[in-house]
Formats: structure tokens, C-alpha cells, sequence
């Protein structure tokens, strides 16, 4: 299972926020270049990098940073944050960026990231689907940068994008992010169950190494951790050796 420790982008600084709101937003460094070295350091090999100025702008504002961070520290970095276009696609993968991560836009306009699968390729791509649970339990999309919420179900979406080249998505259960109450076990069982062909991404409430433990032994393929590194519940080598 890949590990990737998280970078939360604002104005250059890494923060984390609570449930997705900006009015939430807590400080941890402001030289995220330092941030991902030390992660090299330890022993990763993977970075995921959100430009959160990106998501709540509609366009990303951060990726000269982005792509120096993955210059400097070495890492295979997948990175999102307001990407609309090809064009910003194929700008972040020509710079050494691993993976582009389209959120909102795969929610909103499907027909143009199914032209980005097509013209890129499912393993240049990340597609994220942030959801809340509805009051049936049903997870429904949010989009831009979660401030909205949506019409589609994760199933509607998923439905969807299975037709073509989809091989990795990132689920985050945003009730959970940045909580560290756990990440949603049962979501990603019935993810895993619909789609078993599918990379899941965990992402979402991790605080414990067991967290790891669990999402690892259901059959994730990688899981995200952001807060708990921050808060020190667990080093990254120790996830890593969960990994």
C-alpha cells in the first residue's frame, strides 16, 4: 500500500483544515519545500500535494510551488487543486509532477475529464470524489473545494467513469477530514466491493496506525495522511512500515 503524507497548500504555507472549512485553517510550516525533504529523508516515495488557494479560485495558483517541491525533495507527487483544463494537465505532468488530481470538474463537467483520461491516460490521473453522507447515508459529491455540495451520488460518478481508462480515485469522507476520528471503513468496503478493479485511495479521518492497518487489509491501494503526522499520533516511518 502506498503511503502519502499530505501538503495542504495555502499562500506557500502547509496547513490543515477541519471538515474542509477555511475558516478552520491551522498553520503547521510555513517552507513546504523543507516539509517534503524531510519526508524523502524518512523514506517515502510518495507526495500529495493539495493547492487549496487552487480550489477555492477555480484554477491553480500554486504550481510553480508544486513542481519545485517535487524537483527538490525527489518524491512522486500527485497533485490537485482548481484544475480545469488539458492544458493544466499536461503542464503539471510535463514539469515531473506524478499524478494530476481533477476533483470538482469530474464531478461537475464528466464528458471533459473523460477527454482528460483519454488524452492522458488513467495513470496520469487521480480522480477525486470528496463526499458527505446524506441523511440516508448515501455519499453525495461536494465540489469546490467543498464549499458546495452536489446533485451526484459517488455510485452516479463512479458509474460513470468506469466506461473508460479510470484506474485511481481518492475518496475523502470530509466529515472525517482533519477530525482524527478514523476514516470511513464502511465507505471504502462498499467502494472496494462495486469496483474491486479500482485503486482506492483512503483519505479521511486517519490517527491511529491501525487506521493504516485496516484500510491496508480491506484492499486500499494507498492511503493519505495528512493531520496525525502534524499532531505527531505517529511518525512516518512508522507508516511507512505499515505500508
Amino acid at each position: 500500500m502506498k503511503i502519502y503524507p499530505a501538503i495542504d497548500l495555502i499562500d506557500g504555507s502547509c496547513v490543515r483544515l477541519e471538515q474542509g472549512r477555511f475558516d478552520s485553517t491551522k498553520v503547521y510550516d510555513n517552507n513546504p519545500i523543507n516539509i517534503a525533504c524531510s519526508y524523502a529523508k524518512a523514506g517515502a516515495t510518495y507526495l500529495h500535494v493539495v493547492d487549496l488557494d487552487g480550489a477555492k479560485a477555480k484554477t491553480p495558483q500554486q504550481g510553480d510551488l508544486v513542481i519545485q517541491i517535487a524537483k527538490e525533495s525527489g518524491l512522486k507527487v500527485q497533485t490537485g487543486g482548481g484544475v480545469r483544463s488539458l492544458e493544466q494537465v499536461q503542464s503539471l505532468l510535463a514539469g515531473g509532477i506524478d499524478r494530476v488530481i481533477v476533483g470538482s470538474l469530474a464531478v461537475k463537467e464528466p464528458e471533459v475529464v473523460r477527454s482528460f483520461l483519454r488524452e492522458c491516460g488513467g495513470e496520469n490521473l487521480t480522480l477525486a470524489i470528496d463526499i458527505r453522507l446524506d441523511k440516508n447515508e448515501i455519499p453525495m459529491a461536494a465540489t469546490e473545494g467543498w464549499v458546495s455540495g452536489g446533485d451526484a451520488s459517488l455510485w452516479d460518478i463512479l458509474d460513470f467513469y468506469t466506461q473508460d481508462d479510470l484506474q485511481s480515485i481518492l475518496c475523502t469522507d470530509i466529515g472525517r477530514d482533519g477530525m482524527l476520528v478514523g476514516p470511513n471503513l464502511e465507505l471504502y468496503q462498499e467502494i472496494l466491493k462495486r469496483y474491486p478493479k479500482l485503486e482506492l485511495q483512503a483519505s479521511g479521518g486517519v490517527a491511529e496506525l491501525s487506521d493504516l492497518s485496516d484500510v491496508k487489509e480491506m484492499g486500499c491501494s494507498a492511503v493519505i495522511i495528512g493531520k496525525a503526522l502534524y499532531e505527531n499520533r505517529f511518525t512516518l516511518n512508522e507508516a511507512l512500515n505499515v505500508g
